[in-house]
């Protein structure tokens, strides 16, 4: 293994597949925290798959985690994984990198390449300096249920997708212009409305071209080329979903420290987590805006609320975070020159939670402008619409305030989340 790869918190791993003759469009199931209010799509996931090896037999929908029986549901997906491993359904890619590319529900093509991180150098906490980072705030009451899922299973399955800001596109789209030469590893339509998905394993020359491309990014120049920084510690992997699985990948992996001795951390396997590593800049990457809808409130004393907060706020669009409303006596633009924060929804989402606490309501997010504004319109509701994130603020939002607001952007819909298919042993 390139030794480039120990500074940059990723590596080539022993990657497990899926051997030859197993149908992958039963064994490939969408991440476990898609459709958690429509049981209806697990119970024909389940249905598809049925006797089949499937990946569902190995991770817990979410939309069971409160279950009264989740403890039965957590043994029997360990028990699958030991009769998996034992029936020997997987064939081993040692010390690789696979490149993937995802078909999605629009039928734009999203590369990406699947790897391991380095935990030690993954921090959610806010503010953190290190080169693997949460974009969102983590709830921490969200972590212990999804703990008691990994901390005895013996595999992983990834559903986290991390983010690299490589406008010169030097690190994965090379990788995909020389796909023809290299070896295909699987290629075949997803269940449920998924997409179609085709994979193949990166030569070792592009995977040492790729340890190249990413060292150069965590350099000062390229620090100082997109974002004005210099003397920061370089942010090389923003988390762009899944940042509650990676959370608890970490939790698992710093208890297992406490009782393993130091000298051995190094060799863990639960020092590292399979993830998927997806270029901000391609175009397959749609970042669509989440918009909020406050309900049981006065919304003329809200936006008075708002003015007072921010004494410098005033209505109608202007210079500075200008934020869009909809309420039964009409629409309108409140506006906050020279702001605190990089983006607009840190400006309204800062109020909205020191008024809510103060004088009750509740909030809701909420996908589109249409509906914000059927929502908003009604008595006793207020809808603001906001601006959608640009790429190039992501990581500058992150470096410069720690992480971003709770629910500040979505990438994709839920057909287009990542399914999972490749595996890892973590004992």
């Amino acid at each position: 293994m390139n030794k480039k790869f120990e500074a940059l918190g990723m590596k080539p791993a022993d990657i497990l597949l899926p051997k030859a003759g197993t149908d992958m469009a039963r064994w490939a199931v969408v991440a476990c925290d898609q459709f958690t209010s429509q049981p209806e799509y697990w119970a024909e996931v389940d249905r598809i798959a049925g006797d089949a090896p499937s990946a569902l037999r190995l991770i817990l929908p979410e939309s069971k985690l409160n279950d009264p029986n989740v403890e039965d549901y957590i043994a029997d997906i360990n028990r699958s994984m030991e009769d998996y491993l034992a029936k020997d359904i997987f064939t081993t890619l040692k010390d690789s990198i696979v490149y993937i590319e995802r078909t999605q529900s629009d039928g734009t093509v999203r590369p990406g390449l699947v790897a391991a991180v380095d935990l030690d150098k993954y921090d959610y906490t806010p503010g953190s300096g290190s080169l693997i980072r949460a974009t969102e705030g983590t709830v921490l009451e969200r972590i212990p249920p999804r703990v008691r899922v990994r901390k005895d299973a013996p595999i992983e399955l990834p559903h986290v997708m991390l983010l690299i800001d490589d406008p010169q596109k030097t690190c994965v789209e090379p990788v995909a212009a020389a796909k023809e030469t290299m070896e295909p590893l699987y290629d075949f339509e997803l269940m449920m409305k998924g997409g179609h998905l085709r994979a193949w394993k990166l030569s070792d020359a592009q995977t040492d071209a790729l340890a190249d491309a990413l060292e150069f990014m965590t350099g000062d120049e390229a620090m100082q080329s997109k974002y004005g920084l210099g003397g920061v510690p370089p942010l090389l992997f923003a988390v762009g979903d899944g940042n509650h699985s990676l959370a608890t990948a970490k939790t698992c992996y710093e208890n297992l420290k406490k009782v393993t001795p130091e000298e051995q951390w190094a060799d863990l396997p639960a020092r590292y987590a399979l993830v998927e590593i997806e270029n901000l800049h391609d175009d397959s990457l749609k970042f669509e805006a989440i918009h909020r809808v406050v309900f049981n409130v006065d919304p003329e004393k809200l936006i008075a609320a708002f003015k007072d907060f921010y004494p410098s706020a005033h209505m109608g669009q202007g210079v500075g975070h200008t934020i869009a409303y909809t309420w039964a006596g009409g629409t309108g633009y409140l506006t906050v020159p020279n702001p605190r924060v990089q983006l607009a929804v840190g400006t309204l989402q800062n109020f909205l939670d020191a008024y809510l606490k103060e004088n009750g309501g509740e909030v809701d997010y909420i996908h589109g402008d249409q509906v914000t504004d059927e929502l908003g319109a009604k008595p006793g509701n207020i809808g603001f619409k906001l601006p959608a994130m640009g790429k190039d603020q992501l990581f500058k939002t992150v470096i410069a305030d720690g992480v971003l607001p709770r629910k500040t952007f979505s990438m994709g819909h839920a057909e287009d989340k990542r399914y999972y298919v490749e595996g890892r042993k973590i004992k």
